[in-house]
């Protein structure tokens, strides 16, 4: 899978799969093909992180 150069739009299609289909970040990137790194990196150039409790990236402002 490709994501969308738009890190908003790349955000709800990540937390979507993860709430839906994977059970950690990791999964969702090794089964997607995805740089975790990378992932990781594109969305706190926005302010949001990973949040493995909830399973999903969350805003830092909260």
């Amino acid at each position: 899978m490709q994501l969308p150069a738009d890190p908003y739009m790349a955000l709800s299609i990540l937390n979507t799969k993860l709430r839906d289909f994977y059970a950690t970040l990791e999964e969702c990137c090794q089964e997607e093909e995805l740089d975790l790194q990378l992932v990781v990196q594109k969305l706190e150039a926005v302010g949001y992180t990973y949040n493995p409790v909830r399973n999903q990236f969350v805003s830092q402002k909260a």
